[in-house]
């Protein structure tokens, strides 16, 4: 899916930078979109909440520790530095909306009109920064420019096919859990689902740590955990209005801004060289087995 749609967009003449920042940023949230999305046409619209939020602590926890454990991050990104404080700026959007322990439509609307502005964000900020910015020579080293127009739409609709396939075996598999061992819906998306759908960020980040491609093992997380909150639960929210678990306001929401919080500092500073090193992911990685730990022994 992302190998066919960022070589449609480069055979359309669309920069390297942008298809990384744009494209490659959502294709790669897929997954937790149309698992949140079958949640919720499922009536199981706990599972998204869960998916949501453990997706961005699993990405942050578990990917970018995994990431810089591999090999220690260092980047030093405009594009990157300004996409930090958007992200902590979007994990803060949930704690408005959650207020009621209610999702309504309207909330999943204002949240995908959110993320429009986002996305919009992110392209101005993609073509500001295009040719005068490191992350966008490991954009354009990712691209395969042997695919052509015919095989890139195969792959879109090949991928699209396995992602919907997955989407609804995840989500049966999930509910027969949560069923089976007598656990909420939201325990198993912050779990089972989070953990699933993240694999995806933790393949593309390990692989670009090893190749030293810091920018896009960074990026990569950046822009999913935005995407996460705004359309995972924005989708959920406009198909089926959610009543939210009180643990998800109470418990977990504050752990998820705590990992995203914590990744700022560590990864931010006034060098303007963004670094995430060996010592921050070890103690990002004990953070989110202690919290996983946490969820086994029944907390939450």
């Amino acid at each position: 899916m992302v190998a066919g749609a960022g070589a449609t967009a480069r055979n359309l003449g669309v920069s390297p930078m942008l298809i990384g920042l744009t494209v490659v940023g959502f294709a790669t949230s897929l997954p937790e979109v149309l698992v949140s999305a079958t949640a919720a046409l499922a009536g199981a619209p706990g599972l998204a909440v869960g998916n949501a939020l453990g997706s961005n602590i699993a990405n942050i926890g578990l990917v970018v520790a995994c990431a810089a454990i591999v090999s220690p991050l260092e980047i030093r990104s405009t594009t990157l530095r300004r996409q930090l404080p958007a992200m902590v700026g979007v994990s803060l959007v949930p704690v408005i909306l959650f207020a009621d322990q209610l999702l309504s439509r309207l909330d999943g609307t204002l949240l995908l009109l959110g993320l429009a502005a986002f996305g919009v964000w992110i392209a101005r900020l993609g073509l500001s920064t295009s040719g005068r910015d490191p992350l966008e020579a490991e954009y354009a080293a990712e691209l395969d420019t042997s695919i052509g127009t015919g095989k890139a739409a195969a792959l879109i609709v090949m991928g699209l096919i396995a992602l919907l396939a997955g989407s609804n075996a995840l989500v049966w598999g999930a509910e027969f859990l949560a069923v089976a061992l007598g656990i909420s819906e939201l325990i198993i998306g912050l779990t089972v689902l989070a953990i699933g759908t993240s694999l995806p960020e933790l393949a593309v980040s390990i692989v670009s740590a090893r190749k030293g491609e810091h920018g896009l093992a960074l990026g990569n997380v950046i822009g999913s955990n935005a995407f996460n909150l705004l359309a995972v639960i924005g989708v959920a929210a406009v198909i089926s209005p959610i009543q939210l678990d009180p643990t998800a306001v109470t418990i977990h929401l504050p752990i998820m801004l705590s990992f995203t919080v914590a990744f700022f500092f560590i990864a931010y500073n006034q060098s303007g060289t963004i670094r995430v090193g060996r010592a921050a992911g070890l103690f990002l990685l004990v953070g989110f087995l202690a919290y996983q730990l946490f969820i086994l022994l029944g907390g939450g």
